[in-house]
């Protein structure tokens, strides 16, 4: 282990622009609400002290495995010690954004080709709907001006880490949660596991290259230097997961030149999963998912400023 990488023990409305739907308890002792900004459904988690228009605001993505909604993320990192608005987005073709065929139209999506129908466009998407609703959500919340942090988890991770690089907005720290960071492992992953297929041709190559945090990293220098929290399980998959995972850490410490803004956290007996099957609802915190939640917790409490 090195100074910087440690082993961890310890529906919405469709209305745009608009909050919709109930209010109800959160974990900070406010009002979550839910709601839609800029068309994507959210769950926001209010501040422990009274909001403000400089009230720091933290961004996530859910994975496409368990916890796979905004609810259920929320229940998983909750991260209430972070006096932060969290607002949890759902993924584009998740949950209330699936087509018609729904999950089993995702599957399918993927064994046909998982890049180009599947990881691909979700990345698109979510990315290129980032501004707009960083902005309607900042209107609706009432906090135009407060430090934001963005988090993801699997793919949300790679939305995550694409927004901060190529959306234009001033991102103050980054965490990346059993992260997507290499497309090519991970399709490799996701043939071993699910039976995903994938063809490889210039076009998929090209969504290949622009999902590559690790030959990305360099860019983040020009998009400032964002502090970089990266925890993956050590009983993820190797190669798709862990290694690249690894290689990004030592890239970020080259970009960063200081091992505090680029941080590896290895939770020991942690899968890819931050929560128990079906993952749709919030549910109990998993001893896991309490470990990485506390290193999220903590790394935002230092660089969301």
């Amino acid at each position: 282990m090195t100074s910087t990488e440690s082993s961890t023990e310890s529906s919405t409305g469709s209305s745009t622009g608009s909050s919709t739907g109930s209010s109800t308890g959160s974990s900070s002792g406010g009002v979550a609400r839910r709601g839609t900004a800029a068309g994507v459904p959210y769950l926001a988690l209010p501040p422990a002290s009274a909001p403000t228009a400089s009230t720091p605001l933290v961004l996530t993505w859910h994975l496409m495995d368990a916890p796979r909604t905004p609810e259920a993320l929320a229940a998983a990192l909750p991260l209430a010690g972070v006096d932060a608005w969290r607002v949890h987005l759902e993924l584009p073709m998740t949950g209330a954004r699936l087509s018609a065929g729904g999950a089993e139209e995702l599957v399918a999506r993927g064994r046909r080709d998982a890049v180009l129908e599947l990881f691909g466009p979700i990345a698109e998407q979510g990315v290129a709907e980032s501004p707009a609703v960083l902005a309607d959500v900042r209107a609706q919340l009432g906090c135009p001006d407060g430090p934001l942090a963005l988090l993801g988890g699997s793919m949300g991770a790679a939305v995550a880490f694409l927004t901060a690089l190529e959306a234009g907005l001033d991102v103050a720290a980054l965490v990346l949660v059993s992260p997507l960071l290499r497309m090519r492992p991970v399709v490799e992953a996701a043939a071993r596991v699910m039976g995903f297929g994938q063809t490889w041709s210039p076009a998929a190559d090209a969504v290949a290259a622009r999902i590559d945090a690790v030959e990305r990293a360099g860019e983040l220098a020009a998009v400032g230097r964002p502090a970089v929290l990266v925890v993956v399980g050590a009983d993820d998959d190797e190669q798709g997961f862990v290694r690249p995972a690894r290689e990004l850490h030592e890239a970020l410490l080259a970009v960063h030149g200081d091992a505090r803004r680029a941080r590896l956290e290895v939770v020991p007996a942690m899968g890819h999963a931050l929560a128990e099957e079906p993952g749709l609802v919030a549910a109990p915190q998993t001893p896991h998912a309490a470990l990485v939640d506390a290193a999220a917790t903590a790394w935002l409490r230092e660089h969301l400023r």
